[in-house]
């Protein structure tokens, strides 16, 4: 028996929702950690003496420490127990926000704040895999989008509490409130988050060898380019529904889309295990249709909120999707692949803020629905001509013997 794919696993019919619901916790700290200053850049430069654009280099920081260590410390890592580097990652956010809320110094601040992306770019190169060895195949879906329901959560309700509690207490005092989540969050994963062995040496494959497995390129190039659409809407959401007047709604608007996207985890996880593919190309067909809408009819308020509710819909599961094919595919360097996931998608999000703001300063938020179109069309190409690997029919627990057994 293959001790890092075939763990002792929890036989319960029932899925280990505590356990699940700590690595939901855990995406939650991630997602809340790296966007908190973008809501609160005003008091942050006022209390570091610094400019607002400075203050948002904060963000900048996490998400260079993600890009640079999510595949290094995913490859140092892959021998050690998997409770062990889950426990790394979480004490890593308990020290570098607790060094964010008491530094007066900017250069500390933003070196804490890359600390705290690289230990962001491990967890999101963990959980997956982890959510996955909890449970037997059949239920892998359901337990990988109970574990990613702490994103949306964060985007949609997070986010603006805690830009409100910053406003109200003062922006150190959230992440010190960030740092108190953590320490909760390291007793209940040593409470009910089961431990599983890492990869014995022999075990593990060469990252040159997970890349070049067949599907894998397919997976990784379809998340670039859906994340690469949905973050030029999404990072530039602000001047796009200004367009229709609804620039002081943009909470609402928000709000939409944020429940909208987890209502979207909820249909993933009932659809991922059957109907993999038909999911992906619906929701990358569906948001395609959405952006023409939008291109029409930019204008119109009550257009942009159902566009922005079908919107959150077809990307609440994205993650769950993309990654479940991504583990399937890689099979035994699935964590491997799980880490050049991440890059991709952060990769996708520097990517988004640097081509949305050509777009805007040059043709306009009117031009963004045409560009998600493009890339929209692109990634379901991709995905519809990775039909034998990448984004195989049928039920995935047959695509993936290897899982569970």
């Amino acid at each position: 028996m293959n001790t890092s794919t075939a763990p002792v696993r929890v036989h319960s019919r029932s899925l280990p929702v505590l356990a699940l619901l700590a690595l939901a916790m855990t995406g939650f700290i991630c997602i809340m950690t790296e966007t908190l200053p973008a809501g609160l850049l005003p008091q942050i430069g006022s209390g570091l003496g610094i400019s607002p654009s400075l203050a948002g280099q904060m963000v900048t920081a996490y998400a260079l420490g993600s890009l640079v260590a999510a595949i290094p410390l995913t490859l140092a890592t892959r021998g050690w127990r998997r409770r062990r580097v889950l426990l790394m990652t979480i004490i890593g956010f308990l020290v570098f926000n607790s060094i964010t809320a008491l530094s007066s110094n900017y250069a500390l601040t933003l070196v804490a704040r890359f600390m705290a992306g690289m230990s962001a770019g491990l967890a999101w190169s963990l959980l997956a895999g982890y959510a996955r060895r909890m449970v037997a195949g059949h239920q892998q879906g359901q337990a990988m989008a109970l574990a990613m329901v702490g994103t949306p959560i964060a985007l949609s309700l997070g986010v603006p509490l805690g830009t409100w509690l910053g406003t109200w207490l003062g922006w150190r005092s959230v992440f010190w409130i960030m740092s108190a989540m953590t320490v909760v969050l390291i007793v209940w994963v040593l409470a009910k988050v089961p431990d599983f062995p890492g990869q014995a040496t022999h075990e593990r494959m060469p990252l040159r060898n997970v890349f070049f497995t067949r599907g894998v390129r397919p997976v990784l190039a379809t998340v670039i380019a859906w994340m690469l659409a949905h973050n030029i809407l999404y990072t530039y959401i602000a001047p796009f529904v200004a367009q229709a007047g609804l620039l002081e709604s943009l909470d609402v608007v928000l709000l939409t889309f944020g429940l909208a996207a987890l209502a979207g985890i909820w249909v993933t996880g009932r659809l991922v295990d059957r109907h993999l593919r038909s999911s992906v190309l619906v929701s990358l067909a569906t948001f395609g249709l959405v952006s023409v809408l939008f291109g029409a009819f930019a204008t119109v308020p009550q257009i942009v909120y159902a566009g922005v509710a079908i919107w959150g819909l077809t990307f609440g599961g994205a993650a769950t999707l993309l990654q479940t094919a991504l583990a399937d595919t890689a099979g035994e360097g699935a964590d491997a692949a799980l880490s050049m996931n991440v890059v991709a998608w952060n990769g996708a999000i520097a990517g988004a803020g640097v081509l949305g703001g050509v777009l805007l300063n040059n043709f306009g938020a009117r031009s963004f629905p045409w560009a998600l179109v493009l890339l929209s069309l692109v990634a379901l190409a991709i995905a519809w001509r990775a039909r034998r690997h990448g984004f195989a029919p049928g039920a995935r627990a047959a695509a993936a013997p290897h899982i569970g057994h």
